[in-house]
């Protein structure tokens, strides 16, 4: 018998931060340590909106795992499958290779994908924006549309290059408007033959930011509305088409430019589980273990985690709750191995923070309610705090973006067949996890 195998499945902030405490909990010898994710790097997804901005550079995003798991075997691969009765699991490499790979616990962590819905058009049409490929690709064709928006001779081609639509008025969609208006307003200097850069911002819900307190969303609301944004409410998409976006009252607004932020569901790897789950996410105790399977563990946005504080209803789908969950799973991995204490998930929310992009945000640190320069303090701190690694680079960063003008360059390094939703959420097909 050699030393028993610790799998962890996706390297997210559930599963980076499970990886973390398992280093620092287990000796050396207790146990070998393995993660499966398709990329060599941890994303920081809060600070996507930046990247399409043009404030940050990619790379202060991506947090490189080996320097900061040096324990930790690394098969860059895409998990399609695992066998919990064999204790396996399948992935599949770029070049289309599989591998399996065994283990003694597992922890699932593979986080979530764009929610799509049955609309005509939205999966060829809208772009996604979940990782650094999409974040880069949508900043050069934002550039790309005002270019050629510039050449073109027809008004309402001019026009409908120069709106761009964003459906979603959650953190991620109203971030990404705020970043996408200082970009554009960048981009147009010494335009002056251009039409107006347009930005709306859709949802169904009555306010942006539905799921923070009015004292929040109404501050960011009108931060938008004051620097043009036309925000639509209670209001949604019927249909997306190559150049304009249908709305649910009737509107049509010509556009070649729609991202879909509606939302995130859990991987799908977890919808081929045999096991039970609560609106798409795995059944968990306490302990963030699967209840008649000691040996599986699953943490943050692919495991619904009774939340103590809220009824026993399921904790949230945020970056705050999974690093906090992985950090446990961790610990109660090690546990189960003889090493510690098993605990029980107790977390309270210490407050949201929205960058809105120049001097505006809005935070609630502790629940007391902030708005303007306090809240960009606020948010910006909590970033630098938050983010595993990069930080002397995001702060060289942000203090250069106030001491220089921002950078309008385009690279054109993205194709645009790889993050339409009807490709970026393609997950491959594998065989049904098997108990």
């Amino acid at each position: 018998m050699g030393k028993p195998r610790v799998l962890v499945v996706g390297t997210g902030f559930a599963g980076y931060h499970c990886l973390r405490g398992l280093e620092r909990a287990l000796p050396p010898d207790a146990a070998d340590l393995v993660a499966v994710n398709p990329t060599d790097y941890m994303l920081y997804v809060p600070l996507l909106p930046e990247v399409a901005g043009g404030t940050l550079d990619p790379r202060r995003v991506a947090v490189p795992l080996r320097p900061k798991l040096p324990r930790t075997r690394l098969v860059q691969a895409h998990a399609t499958s695992v066998d919990l009765g064999e204790r396996t699991c399948t992935a599949v490499d770029v070049e289309g290779r599989t591998q399996v790979v065994e283990w003694d616990r597992i922890v699932l962590t593979s986080g979530s994908v764009t929610r799509l819905m049955s609309l005509p058009g939205v999966a060829e049409h809208a772009f996604g924006f979940k990782s650094v490929a999409e974040a880069v690709f949508l900043r050069d064709h934002v550039l790309r549309q005002v270019e050629l928006a510039e050449q073109a001779d027809d008004p309402a081609e001019r026009a409908a290059r120069t709106t761009f639509v964003v459906v979603g008025a959650g953190y991620t969609g109203t971030e990404l408007v705020a970043q996408g208006m200082q970009l554009t307003k960048a981009a147009r200097r010494g335009r002056s033959a251009l039409p107006p850069l347009r930005w709306v911002l859709v949802d169904l819900a009555p306010r942006v930011l539905p799921g923070l307190d009015e004292r929040l969303s109404g501050p960011a609301e009108r931060v938008l509305r004051e620097r043009g944004v036309d925000v639509r409410l209670e209001t949604s998409v019927s249909e997306v088409t190559g150049t304009c976006v249908k709305l649910t009252d009737g509107t049509e607004i010509p556009t070649r430019t729609v991202v879909w932020c509606v939302g995130v569901r859990p991987d799908p790897l977890v919808s081929s589980v045999d096991l039970p789950t609560e609106k798409g996410r795995l059944v968990v105790g306490q302990d963030l273990s699967v209840p008649g399977h000691p040996h599986v563990f699953a943490a943050g946005d692919v495991a619904a985690v009774p939340d103590v504080y809220n009824g026993g209803k399921p904790t949230p789908m945020t970056a705050q709750h999974a690093e906090r969950q992985g950090r446990l799973a961790g610990r109660n991995v090690a546990a189960s191995l003889g090493y510690g204490e098993c605990r029980p998930y107790r977390h309270r929310d210490l407050g949201f923070v929205v960058d809105l992009g120049g001097g505006q945000a809005v935070a609630d640190p502790l629940h007391v309610p902030l708005t303007g320069w306090p809240a960009k303090v606020v948010a910006r701190g909590y970033h630098l705090l938050a983010m595993p690694g990069n930080r002397l680079r995001v702060a060289v960063d942000w203090l250069t973006e106030l001491l220089a003008r921002r950078q309008v360059v385009q690279f054109g390094l993205v194709p645009a067949s790889g993050v339409r939703l009807s490709d970026a959420d393609r997950v491959d097909a594998g065989p049904a996890v098997r108990s």
